[in-house]
């Protein structure tokens, strides 16, 4: 049986590789699966979205930068819930872009089912 920290280091492996695919993050989460983003500067009211909605923004993400990787620091579980404190670095263009995340996820059978995030931008210009 894989672990909680198991699938929350592939899902994050799989979301920061440009050359994953969709395929590749619907094997790592569920079918039914929310994701929760806090507001921040890229998506100032936040936003709740489903598995079909974050595959399209994983997507047109993979499309805008040129590098991306996220590096963990630190992951908590309790039973089917891990806290992830992380940094995530973006570039576009010229431009990189750092957020240093936490994040709460819940590993449903061998699955994300849900992740919730909050990014704390360091500011940039684009």
């Amino acid at each position: 049986m894989t672990s909680t920290e198991d699938v929350v280091r592939r899902y994050f492996s799989v979301v920061a590789d440009l050359g994953s695919t969709a395929d590749d993050l619907r094997e790592v989460v569920a079918s039914d699966a929310v994701f929760t983003e806090l507001p921040n500067p890229i998506s100032p009211n936040g936003h709740v979205r489903t598995l079909d909605e974050t595959i399209a923004g994983f997507e047109a993400g993979k499309a805008r930068l040129s590098a991306q990787s996220i590096d963990i620091h630190e992951i908590l579980v309790a039973g089917d819930r891990a806290a992830v404190r992380s940094t995530w670095r973006g570039s576009v263009g010229d431009t990189e872009i750092v957020a240093h995340m936490g994040g709460f996820l819940t590993v449903r059978d061998g699955r994300v089912s849900a992740h919730e995030t909050y990014d704390c931008y360091e500011p940039f210009a684009l």
